[in-house]
């Protein structure tokens, strides 16, 4: 095989460019799997230089069924790559290992993919040859064997990839249309208004804190006094409670209404919104 042939194998195997395979070709003496390992190397080199810069563009995908879905958001510094198939395949590929792995990263990295490499390696050989910071960001999987999950994918780039997706799981034994119409309305609805948690109680502690310390700093410029100050900061941050837990927050389809009145109103005994998530890119 001539040095020319071994440098167009080494492209269609690792995808770099001609130039840095044909440099790689000539440091392993035409050795292959050396010429292989010199690119990888070449690749982290590449790689780590990119990954301090920002990547808030990307694709978020949707895998999986009814009873088993996952969520995966890769991330990278363009739109414009967000759109490139060797991404867009990347990335599709990577949505099954993660339903497959059932979102867990450190599995997910070092699953196999179908050229027989991990995802790590191909992560890397793929930021070599786009030239741009790739990362894979939030990650989750919906499995519960007493309910149906529904999704809903917004901004569509091509198949089950979006710029945001949504996950919601009912539990319920009726399976009818009423159920699936609402299932498909409350993952729009999700989409829409970004609950942080199914119920108030279950609202990050954290994040409860950080709305307080605002609001305990913002009435102490109000020159209100301090029993009114109170109240005042009571109802804010009921206010807040009842607009970011998903059961209180007003019905998109119904504003009047809140998601547990529209609930109550089908009727149907056992139906109980389980879980959900909702990832939007770059967020």
């Amino acid at each position: 095989m001539s040095d020319i042939e071994k440098v167009k194998k080494l492209r269609e195997a690792t995808g770099a460019g001609f130039k840095d395979c044909n440099i790689a070709i000539k440091e392993s003496n035409g050795d292959l799997d050396k010429a292989i390992e010199i690119l990888r190397i070449k690749g982290v080199s590449k790689a780590s230089k990119k990954m301090s810069r920002e990547a808030k563009e990307g694709v978020v995908a949707i895998s999986g069924d009814e009873k088993k879905t996952s969520i995966i958001e890769v991330n990278c510094e363009t739109d414009f790559v967000a759109k490139n198939d060797d991404f867009i395949n990347f990335v599709k590929e990577l949505s099954e290992l993660n339903n497959f792995t059932n979102s867990n990263l450190e599995e997910l990295k070092k699953a196999k993919m179908k050229n027989g490499s991990s995802v790590d390696d191909n992560l890397v050989a793929l930021i070599a040859k786009i030239g741009e910071k790739i990362t894979i960001g939030k990650i989750k999987t919906i499995s519960n064997t007493s309910s149906v999950n529904y999704r809903y994918l917004h901004t569509v780039v091509k198949d089950n990839l979006g710029k945001l997706a949504v996950v919601v799981s009912l539990e319920t034994k009726e399976n009818s249309e009423t159920v699936n119409l609402f299932g498909k309305q409350l993952s729009m609805h999700i989409a829409a208004s970004n609950p942080l948690a199914l119920d108030a109680s279950l609202i990050d502690k954290a994040i409860i804190e950080k709305e307080q310390e605002l609001i305990t700093e913002e009435l102490k410029n109000s020159g209100k006094p301090e029993e009114i100050a109170k109240k005042i900061s009571l109802g804010k941050m009921n206010k807040f409670k009842e607009e970011n837990a998903l059961l209180t927050q007003a019905w998109v389809m119904e504003p009047k209404k809140k998601v547990q009145d529209v609930l109550k109103e089908l009727a149907i005994s056992d139906l109980k919104i389980k879980e959900f998530s909702r990832i939007k890119i770059g967020e």
